[in-house]
């Protein structure tokens, strides 16, 4: 992160043309600028989708239109919205042209205020779950279960398995190796040294994960649902913990808006890697690169909203999967891994950018700096283990 963070800040330049700002000439990192938009693009085709799973429950909470009676009507509910195609498509839609037009304006300062107040007023929600479900009737094995080391259950699922997909989940959540963190740090100023504000911001994600899981492990198990449902966890196990709550439809609308914006957060800042990437590579201006992105992310959203419909009978990763699994693997065991495996490598060794290029960048500010014990790290170590996760991840 704090490499990807020293490119943006350093070059001041979109993904698409970050690596001709920096590379030595003759060399040719900058196809992977290419790779990197292509990324930002794959990305959003199913994270769209997921935006307006979190805008669909925020309306269902509001306008009273799910049926929290009991844990079977909750799945029912998740599982009725996936078949709607019409439901997905929409919501999709309003998370693209809303994403688009936002960004068109360019309300970055505005935008940024609104943001840390939306985020923290959802932090302070989380908390007020996860007391709420720790001290639920049976939550406590659901504790035993999320914070207690088990080898055996370790031993059960593959230590290699484990460890890959925990990686994995670690390059996804910070948008690792598309240029997401380059694009944030050409806006950076100089007065803060970017090992800190890495740090900072993986606190933070870290804090954050940990909480979610202290709100849904317990619940699971309170409410006698299997932990390993995967990413609908949060729309079957969270209606039933509002509705054993006091004013739990408030509380339900309250964590699904914030939550929307989070999600909504996310595409912003992709997004803006995407249209600052086309204004880089085709010199048009903002406004024509949102309008023609709108139409683009839309038409290559639409396999992931209609798979769980429509195009339900596609299973490319075998029985029971989606086309959204498919562009999630391409994602995250191959792209983002492969992608920080070229920035680590342009940021260490000399035929790229190089180690003191990158120190000098780094260290400009207030705070934590680079030290001299982590270059033979950064340069050997680092990109072996990203590699393996990248091996691991495509043969797995």
């Amino acid at each position: 992160m704090t490499m990807e963070f020293s490119m943006g800040r350093a070059s001041r330049r979109s993904p698409a043309r970050i690596y001709e700002q920096l590379e030595r000439p003759g060399t040719h990192w900058h196809y992977h600028g290419k790779i990197a938009v292509a990324g930002n693009y794959l990305l959003m085709m199913f994270y769209t989708t997921v935006a307006g799973w979190m805008l669909k429950y925020f309306l269902d909470f509001t306008f009273g239109w799910i049926d929290m009676s009991s844990p079977e009507s909750v799945a029912m509910h998740f599982e009725a919205m996936n078949k709607d195609p019409f439901t997905l498509v929409s919501m999709m839609a309003i998370v693209v042209v809303l994403g688009f037009g936002i960004c068109a304006l360019g309300l970055q300062s505005g935008l940024e205020k609104f943001s840390k107040w939306m985020m923290s007023s959802l932090l302070l929600i989380m908390l007020v779950l996860a007391i709420n479900s720790i001290f639920l009737e049976g939550a406590q094995e659901g504790l035993r279960f999320y914070l207690l080391p088990n080898l055996d259950r370790f031993l059960a699922a593959g230590p290699f398995q484990v460890i890959v997909s925990a990686m994995n989940q670690a390059f996804f959540t910070l948008s690792l190796g598309i240029g997401a963190m380059a694009i944030f740090g050409s806006y950076i100023d100089k007065k803060h040294t970017l090992l800190s504000e890495s740090i900072n911001v993986a606190f933070l994600d870290t804090f954050v994960a940990i909480t979610a899981g202290l709100i849904i492990i317990p619940a699971c198990f309170a409410f006698n649902i299997e932990v390993g449902a995967g990413p609908s966890l949060i729309f079957i196990t969270l209606p039933n913990l509002f509705h054993n709550m006091p004013f739990g439809r408030l509380w339900g609308a309250l964590f699904f808006v914030f939550m929307s914006f989070a999600a909504f957060s996310t595409v912003l800042a992709v997004f803006e890697n995407i249209i600052s990437s086309t204004m880089d590579l085709f010199s048009v201006s903002r406004k024509k690169a949102c309008l023609y992105n709108v139409f683009i992310v839309f038409l290559l959203s639409l396999p992931c909203a209609l798979g769980f419909n429509l195009l339900e009978q596609i299973a490319p990763l075998g029985t029971g999967t989606t086309i959204l699994d498919l562009e999630d693997f391409i994602v995250s065991n191959l792209i983002l891994p492969l992608g920080s495996f070229v920035f680590v490598l342009f940021c260490t060794w000399k035929l790229g950018w190089g180690w003191n290029s990158f120190v000098q960048e780094a260290n400009q500010g207030k705070g934590i700096k680079v030290q001299p014990w982590m270059k033979n790290y950064c340069k050997f170590v680092l990109p072996l283990a990203i590699l393996f996760i990248f091996l691991a991840g495509f043969f797995a």
